[in-house]
């Protein structure tokens, strides 16, 4: 049979090893400065006792975990959040934030052992601030209530933070506080811990901080910025990021790539909202009509953004149905906004065919209601030719007339001696809608003398147009005869 005093013997080695080696290792775990979560074990009259996970338990001062009503609201099993700011063979000394009925023991041991200490600003003075700090008055220099450049002095007033003590002398006469080395600290930790967690392609929420011509810098940690470039910054074109964003916006921005020897952080905007071109087609189809934006010309034809980072193409072919465009500045600037008509999408190659001349309208719809054989009208010479005349009978509708019908009228002289932009009278010939043809003859007969002599004073009244011209001009025909 086995030996049960012997298994019995064994089981309390075995436990008292484990039980030794947890002492060690709990007893090697703590240092002066760490923050513990500990458990009311035991309420004094003076002191209240903390299990601090070691043989050795916490004592912290009563009158410390006072409220502002000076009550004592803790019992025991309570959990506590407390600094050790000591530590021997009998004793480890805790405080919560070694302020109100702090002693000058504690405030010299935070300062030994740079704990931090809690102090309230009561106003600032030549050079710095006033605080109050365990019922004592310590001063912190300007530079050192924070990390950044005080502005507004008025804004620290009355408000708590934690301070380091730098220096302390006369039994705690004179106090020197500093928040600028706490928060360095505080800051180099988080950004170790920040480095360690961000990885690119993460998407974060960021502050606007400054901005430069070749693009802006953009917080995306507390003390922790990233370069967005100027490419970067909007799937449209951009010329200065002031365009599109300035100080303080938020943004959301997508990490392109770390360099942790430098701290170097690269950003896209553009790119933490996703590609346009591939929701192209969500948007828009062949013949919608959308409004967009010139972004710029050339001889054959415009660029314009119908969307964000989606831009399409007018060919100058595509520009008009009432005049002859020569380039597209003739007609479009950079900047301008128009009505266009999607034609075709190519979301592959990213080309979009664009017409301002189909949004617009086609005036050669219809023509035949509008005009009809024998019918006189009156039109501007566009263009004199060779072979005839090219006749505007209104934007966009164009007609010849021919040479031979020039040459078979009373006068042909006079008619020739007519310049571009002059204005006769014509009659409709023949009309080919699907062509796009009109052919014309002269219609009254009159001289260039008394055509021009009608025509500038026309001109020179409001509200005329070319067939109010023609129909005053056969009115004035009619009393001739």
């Amino acid at each position: 049979m086995p030996d049960d005093s012997f298994e019995s013997k064994n089981n309390e080695e075995e436990n008292f090893a484990d039980l030794f080696e947890s002492y060690m290792t709990d007893n090697q775990e703590l240092n002066v400065g760490d923050k513990i979560n500990g458990e009311i074990i035991a309420i004094g009259d003076k002191n209240v006792f903390i299990d601090t996970g070691t043989k050795t338990d916490g004592v912290v001062e009563k009158n410390e975990l006072k409220d502002k009503n000076d009550e004592f609201n803790h019992k025991v099993g309570d959990t506590l959040e407390l600094y050790i700011v000591s530590m021997n063979e009998g004793e480890i000394r805790l405080s919560e934030s070694i302020s109100g009925a702090g002693s000058d023991r504690l405030l010299y041991d935070a300062y030994k052992n740079h704990i931090p200490i809690e102090g309230k600003v009561i106003e600032d003075c030549k050079g710095g601030f006033k605080i109050n700090i365990a019922k004592k008055i310590a001063f912190c220099p300007i530079s050192q209530i924070d990390l950044k450049y005080v502005e507004t002095p008025d804004e620290y007033i009355g408000a708590t933070f934690d301070f380091l003590i730098t220096k302390i002398e006369d039994r705690g006469k004179n106090i020197i506080v500093s928040r600028r080395d706490l928060l360095k600290k505080q800051h180099e930790a988080a950004k170790k811990e920040f480095f360690k967690n961000v990885k690119p392609d993460d998407i974060l929420d960021g502050k606007i901080k400054t901005i430069m011509p070749y693009g802006t810098f953009v917080e995306i940690y507390p003390g922790i910025e990233g370069l967005v470039h100027i490419s970067e910054l909007s799937w449209s074109r951009v010329a200065h990021p002031d365009e599109i964003v300035k100080l303080n916006d938020m943004i959301k921005v997508k990490i392109l790539d770390i360099d942790k020897d430098t701290s170097k952080i690269s950003l896209s905007a553009k790119q933490a909202t996703g590609d346009p071109w591939e929701s192209v087609r969500t948007k828009f189809k062949n013949g919608d009509k959308t409004e967009g934006r010139v972004t710029r010309c050339a001889d054959f034809g415009a660029f314009v953004e119908i969307d964000p980072g989606i831009e399409g193409l007018v060919h100058i072919s595509e520009m008009s149905y009432r005049k002859r465009i020569l380039k597209a500045e003739d007609l479009v600037s950079p900047g301008d906004r128009i009505s266009v008509m999607i034609k075709e999408i190519d979301p592959i190659n990213r080309r979009i065919s664009l017409s301002m001349k189909d949004a617009e309208g086609d005036p050669w719809i219809n023509i035949e209601k509008k005009y009809s054989t024998g019918q006189v009208v009156s039109g501007r010479i566009e263009k004199k030719e060779r072979f005839g005349f090219f006749v505007v009978l209104e934007p966009g509708i164009t007609g010849l007339l021919p040479k031979s019908k020039i040459n078979a009228a009373q006068n042909p002289s006079e008619i020739e001696k007519l310049k571009n932009d002059d204005t006769l009278l014509v009659k409709i010939e023949e009309i080919k809608p699907k062509e796009r043809k009109i052919s014309l003859s002269i219609g009254n007969e009159v001289s260039a003398t008394e055509w021009k002599t009608y025509a500038k004073n026309e001109k020179s009244s409001s509200g005329g147009s070319l067939g109010d011209l023609g129909e005053k001009l056969q009115s004035a025909l009619k009393l001739k005869k």
